[in-house]
């Protein structure tokens, strides 16, 4: 049972990411019918005024003593890259009494100094994960999705994917009615895939007036039709191996790989606002079936388009509510 979540704050800490674990833990829902949480705010002593990157201070009420005995240990984001040693063995420690440990951002270079994601499944913050890597070389990082849950231990992304992994372990330890509960006042989706992708790069090629912009502008506004190297090509005015040449010199990539994406991005749109069945999306971005879409949406987007449209259909729900 999740009774107890300790937060445990250090020098430059991320208001954000230690306001969301405060949101999901920290406020009184019984009169909802949610069982009580015990949210204890920790730090490396008691009362002492805990700097952030934006100016404030958080002041703990606890030590880490305050970790001990914690159902949850969550370490909120920071931008330290080296700990105490007592916070590192307190960290250990808590980890070691059956405490599960949730590291949000880069609360996950603490539990790496820990020596907890060693051979472990984990993620953090997209800008992150390369110095995540270079510093704790037996992890096993995946920088992409939005939190991995390995268990008694739990890591995400940053900011909003700090609100998915948190709701994702009171689902996991309480159900989905609890979660949902939580999600209705704090206006967000009940659950996002934790494999979702942290984001989808959108190439906005900056293209030379007289170079492919007019052809690319006109791709975009007819993605529902067939389009071919060769017939892009003669839109440009271009043999077909100057085009391809040329595409990649202004766009960073192939012809084929940009269509793809263009189309994803427009499927997405359209499960966002429209009510279409998948075949008819897939026929307006000009997949042809629902098969293909699906295909490469879940290769780009990293979920299912009907997952992808029941996290931001509920997301309107609520939002209407």
């Amino acid at each position: 049972m999740l009774r107890s979540i300790a937060v445990l704050v250090l020098p430059q800490v991320s208001p954000f990411e230690f306001g969301t674990i405060c949101e999901v833990f920290g406020i009184d829902r019984t009169a909802e019918g949610l069982p009580p949480f015990e949210l204890r705010v920790c730090g490396p002593e008691a009362g002492v005024p805990i700097p952030s990157t934006v100016g404030c201070e958080v002041v703990p009420e606890y030590g880490l003593e305050g970790l001990r005995g914690a159902d949850l240990v969550a370490v909120s984001a920071t931008r330290l890259r080296e700990f105490p040693d007592d916070v590192v063995d307190a960290v250990r420690e808590a980890a070691a009494s059956g405490s599960t440990m949730l590291g949000v951002c880069s609360g996950a270079f603490v539990l790496g100094a820990a020596g907890l994601l060693d051979d472990r499944p984990c993620t953090a913050h997209w800008m992150n994960v390369d110095d995540l890597r270079q510093r704790f070389p037996r992890a096993r990082i995946d920088p992409d999705v939005l939190f991995v849950d390995d268990g008694d231990l739990v890591t995400s992304a940053g900011t909003a994917a700090g609100i998915d992994a948190c709701l994702h372990v009171v689902r996991r330890e309480l159900g989905s009615a609890a979660v949902n509960v939580i999600a209705r006042r704090m206006v967000v989706p009940p659950q996002r895939d934790g494999g979702q992708r942290q984001f989808v790069e959108q190439p906005v090629p900056h293209c030379r007036a007289d170079g492919l912009a007019p052809v690319l502008d006109w791709v975009v506004e007819n993605l529902e039709i067939e389009h071919s190297v060769s017939d892009l090509a003669r839109r440009a005015r271009m043999s077909d191996r100057s085009f391809a040449r040329r595409f990649v010199a202004e766009t960073g990539t192939t012809p084929h790989r940009w269509l793809t994406l263009q189309r994803v991005l427009r499927a997405q749109r359209l499960l966002e606002d429209t009510d279409l069945g998948i075949d008819e999306v897939a026929q307006r971005c000009g997949f042809g079936s629902g098969a293909l879409l699906r295909h490469h949406f879940r290769k780009v987007v990293g979920v299912a388009p009907a997952d992808f449209r029941r996290t931001f259909a509920t997301r309107t729900a609520l939002a209407g509510s």
